[in-house]
């Protein structure tokens, strides 16, 4: 995979990840309502943040164990496969016919940056998606430090948009997302592309 070919792959799938519905869409639009604007950007930057706190530590942790043997790293791209295959399954067969962000803390108390950095840091399953999802779109013999950053950055600038375009149009998001079978193609688009890259990374080579 050359260079363009990784960051136009990846912008894809970010996207799409990205438009379907999560906590972190449900976060936004609950502190648009119950805040306002300005404290739900402040929820999407502490998001943001989180996301490069993640990359930060998956960088890290990817550079050397991709540079330490072709063991470990079959050992990765095995586990990584068989996780992205596990959340396509599920999204493939139990999508959700609704989208609740009732989950999604509306207190008024507190800082919301914070607020939105913790929902990212304190969620594992960010991490293993990272770790598991990024390796892919690293072109080979380019650094999987520098290049996990890229990508983090990103998602991020993907998701800083999608978080602004929230805010500024709160109650027409909030009737699409409401729509079941708005959902339930969401969620089996994200499935299907989850199994197609879990295949691909499954058939990948050092």
């Amino acid at each position: 995979m050359t260079v363009t070919d990784s960051l136009l792959a990846f912008s894809f799938a970010a996207l799409v990840l990205t438009l379907t519905p999560g906590l972190d869409t449900a976060l936004i639009l609950r502190t648009t309502c119950a805040e306002g604007g300005k404290k739900a950007f402040h929820a999407a930057l502490g998001i943001d943040c989180g996301c490069f706190i993640w990359g930060a530590l998956v960088a890290l942790g990817l550079g050397a164990l991709m540079a330490a043997s072709e063991l470990a790293y079959t050992i990765l791209k095995i586990c990584g496969a068989t996780y992205l295959c596990w959340l396509g399954l599920q999204l493939l067969i139990r999508p959700r016919s609704s989208f609740s962000h009732n989950d999604a803390d509306i207190s008024s108390h507190g800082n919301w940056f914070v607020k939105g950095m913790l929902g990212n840091v304190l969620n594992p399953k960010m991490g293993i998606f990272y770790m598991s999802f990024l390796p892919q779109f690293i072109p080979v013999g380019h650094s999987p430090l520098i290049w996990t950053f890229i990508l983090v950055s990103i998602h991020v600038a993907i998701g800083t948009i999608w978080s602004v375009t929230l805010i500024l149009s709160t109650h027409f998001a909030s009737a699409i997302l409401k729509k079941s079978r708005v959902v339930r193609i969401m969620d089996m688009a994200t499935g299907g592309l989850f199994i197609g890259f879990a295949a691909k990374l499954a058939l990948s080579s050092r």
